[in-house]
């Protein structure tokens, strides 16, 4: 077993192989002065068991990065790679829901084919049905194994958890099912990219502690839309949870100026400087569930203990 990691997240590599009870491998990566990448594997990877973590959000250059790293691996005869992908990018584009647009959760999948990746290892799809746009195996984990332990205390009758959007009411069915909750969610509008109108909340929040579940945070315009609707609809308490913590543009002021009792987000993609020095995000790591997914993947176990 090899792991290796990108320049995305180190920190997250680090913690898995400490939880693996190895180092990771040693890779050099350099790039030009036009900014192109060069890679090379600076160990023996003939016949091992390769994984290559790399989350891919923006910047683009983290997912060339990886295809790289996939290509480098590949031409050195590692006997399987394992892309593992804690944040797929591109992954919002799922399907061609108006003319003339492109569907890159499926391009970025036949990318990381053609470069031969063997397996992809990823946790919280925007879109379940993004791993039918892979031929190879996708083991799909979900971030639910980590948040439903840490809000245990709150679980209970008085507990709805709500989905900010249709889209991901199955999420938060899972949660409610999970802690014992009721369930609500926002019946949401786009009327452009990144700009979200609230129209109809769908169930009963009156007096109710509330914990908003969400796969990805990116401007928080929908969250705070959501919140605002849910302090006039009479809630008790708001807390937020969501996965991947991309956290653009004013993002960290607008949850700031939300004032909300709790926001958990795990390390799926570090957490930029603006971000972390707020105080303002209780962070879960990850390492432990994807430390034991490539432990099982490697002796060939079943993953679906995880998925409990």
């Amino acid at each position: 077993m090899k792991l290796f990691s990108g320049s995305a997240h180190p920190e997250l590599a680090n913690r898995i192989a400490a939880y693996l009870g190895i180092e990771v491998g040693e890779i050099e990566r350099r790039r030009f002065s036009d900014g192109e990448f060069w890679v090379m594997f600076l160990e023996n990877i003939r016949g091992k068991d390769v994984f290559l973590l790399q989350p891919t959000h923006p910047s683009a250059d983290n997912l060339m990065e990886l295809l790289i790293m996939i290509d480098a691996a590949r031409r050195a005869s590692a006997a399987r790679i394992t892309a593992v992908i804690p944040y797929y990018g591109y992954a919002r584009q799922d399907r061609k829901d108006k003319p003339r647009v492109a569907i890159t959760s499926r391009l970025v999948a036949n990318l990381i084919q053609a470069a031969s990746a063997d397996r992809i290892l990823t946790m919280d799809l925007h879109t379940a049905q993004i791993q039918g746009f892979f031929d190879v195996p996708v083991d799909h984990l979900y971030s639910s194994y980590l948040f439903t332990k840490h809000f245990r205390s709150i679980a209970g009758d008085n507990l709805t958890v709500v989905s900010p959007d249709v889209g991901g009411i199955a999420m938060a069915r899972s949660y409610a099912q999970r802690l014992g909750a009721s369930i609500a969610f926002i019946d949401k509008r786009r009327s452009k990219p990144n700009v979200a109108e609230v129209m109809n909340l769908i169930g009963e929040v009156e007096g109710k502690d509330i914990l908003i579940i969400d796969d990805m945070v990116d401007t928080a315009g929908t969250l705070v839309k959501c919140i605002e609707t849910l302090r006039e609809s009479g809630c008790r308490t708001i807390r937020a949870a969501c996965t991947h913590p991309i956290l653009s543009g004013e993002a960290v002021e607008r949850i700031r100026k939300a004032n909300i009792e709790e926001f958990v987000v795990s390390d799926t993609v570090p957490l930029h400087k603006k971000a972390e020095e707020s105080g303002l995000f209780n962070v879960l790591s990850t390492a432990e569930v994807f430390g034991e997914a490539i432990r099982r993947i490697h002796y060939g176990e079943s993953l679906s203990v995880l998925f409990i």
